[in-house]
Parts: structure tokens; sequence; C-alpha cells
């Protein structure tokens, strides 16, 4: 396996649980630290009843839970003015909201990203809980959020 293609993976495997720790912080309230050190030993490149997870890239997983939780006003106010008339964030599913997050903080705050890498990541993670009509949601959405951020 090449180099880039492991760290494509590491870092695919670290938005998903950047999702899923975003989740569990939104549901449970688990503070930052407490959160970042359950991800790190539990969950980043675990077995879990028989499922191997792919070893993510930890400092990634770190910034985008992070990033996203530093400025969730912001992400939110951003995401907020994308949806259509009516619509909040508060009316979405809650895995939702934060592959949106995510997404959002990347396109903002990681310019190492380029975007259509940024948007088709988080295309294949909603794609792993949702069906096609939120996995085109969550396109439009991340897509008007970069024509004004990038």
């Amino acid at each position: 396996m090449s180099k880039s293609v492991s760290k494509s993976k590491a870092r695919a495997a670290a938005r998903l649980a950047a999702v899923q720790a975003l989740y569990q912080f939104e549901m449970e309230g688990t503070p930052q630290a407490s959160l970042l050190d359950e991800f790190h030993r539990h969950r980043l490149g675990m077995e879990i009843d028989d499922e191997q997870f792919a070893e993510a890239e930890v400092a990634f997983f770190d910034d985008v839970v992070k990033g996203v939780l530093a400025r969730r006003e912001e992400i939110d106010a951003l995401l907020s003015s994308k949806l259509a008339t009516g619509w909040t964030l508060a009316r979405l599913d809650r895995t939702l909201v934060q592959i949106l997050r995510c997404g959002a903080y990347e396109l903002l705050a990681r310019p190492d990203v380029p975007t259509g890498t940024a948007i088709s990541e988080y295309l294949d993670v909603a794609h792993a809980f949702f069906d096609a009509r939120e996995k085109k949601f969550t396109n439009g959405v991340l897509d008007a959020v970069a024509k004004q951020v990038r």
C-alpha cells in the first residue's frame, strides 16, 4: 500500500471517528479531554466486536474535533445560512449535523485539504449512515459553504 493511500485511509478513519466523537459530545456532553482520551485509547484503530477499525490519523482527528468544538457558533451560523428557508440545524438528524460541522470546519480551517477532497470525504461518511437523499443534501450544503469560504 502506498504512503498516500494509507494516509488517505487514515484521514478517512479520522473523519468518521470525529463525526462519532462529536455525536457523543452532543448526546452525552462528555468533556472534550475525556472524549479525546476515550477515542485515543478505545476507538481509533481498535478492534471492537470483531470489527477492525482502520488506523486513524490521530492529530487530524484531534484537530477536527477540537476545531469544531472551538468554532461551533461560527460553523453553525455558516451552515444555517445555507439551509432552505424555514429549516434549522435543530430540525436535522444529529449525525447529519456533525457531518456538516466537520466538513464546514475543514473547508474553513484546513486550506491544506483540497475542497473536493473535503466534500467527497464527508459524502462518504454520510453514505455510511444515510441514503442518497441525505448524501445529496450534504453535498449541496458543503458545496455552498465552500463557495463562500474558499
